[in-house]
């Protein structure tokens, strides 16, 4: 009789657990996230636990053993920082980016342009043009300096790369997720296109085709090429 009673309690108690979290979701119009989903599984986890000692002590131990990995699946997943990485970390890597592309571009412009002023410039007068040189090349060197700053933005790209890269990895060795139940991954059109055209490039040191291969390839027809352009 004391059981029933015990069940009849918990029962209502859980009911009106459940309650209180549909409440609280029911204006979420269907957008269901993950993190809901499992704090639904820790409250039906949590609300049964005392139920089922009273009938079974080692599925108690189980059930327990379940609501402690949903526990430390929050912990992982609120150490994801999404929306850091999406609102901060992420964006700021693709300004890092974009302003390396911008100062590789202008050194590289100023570095053409003053070495087109140096071969064009007039050499009667030495005097003169060992001037203008020495200044051309000082305007060169202050181009290079690109070099300095964009080697601290790509240090914080790399810094943002493997945050995420720590914090997924991390979730995912937690999920536990067998092999053979990950998805095929899909190719896409770009990516077929590039396979089929061998769209691999720019490649490292020691990768791809060499300049030996390319001669080869071309034979005799190098030297046919070199013609058109004598």
């Amino acid at each position: 009789m004391e059981r029933l009673d015990l069940m009849a309690n918990m029962k209502q108690e859980n009911v009106a657990r459940i309650i209180d979290f549909l409440q609280e979701n029911k204006n979420r119009e269907g957008e269901v996230s993950l993190t809901d989903v499992m704090h639904l599984a820790e409250v039906m986890s949590g609300s049964m636990a005392d139920f089922l000692s009273t009938v079974q002590p080692a599925v108690t131990e189980e059930l327990t053993a379940i609501a402690k990995q949903i526990t430390r699946m929050k912990v992982e997943i609120s150490q994801l920082r999404a929306n850091d990485m999406t609102t901060n970390k992420i964006p700021d890597a693709g300004r890092e980016l974009d302003a390396i592309v911008e100062a590789t571009e202008t050194a590289t412009n100023t570095i053409m342009e003053t070495a087109e002023e140096i071969m064009g410039a007039d050499t009667s007068d030495p005097e003169a043009y060992q001037e203008l040189v020495s200044n051309k090349m000082i305007s060169i060197f202050e181009a290079c300096t690109f070099q300095d700053i964009t080697g601290q933005r790509i240090s914080k790209v790399i810094e943002t790369f493997r945050f995420i890269d720590e914090r997924v990895s991390s979730f995912i060795s937690h999920l536990r997720i067998p092999e053979d139940l990950e998805a095929a991954i899909e190719e896409s059109d770009e990516e077929r296109r590039k396979r089929e055209l061998i769209l691999h490039g720019p490649q490292h040191g020691g990768e791809g085709v060499s300049q030996d291969d390319i001669d080869a390839l071309l034979g005799d027809a190098q030297s046919d090429i070199d013609k058109l352009f004598d």
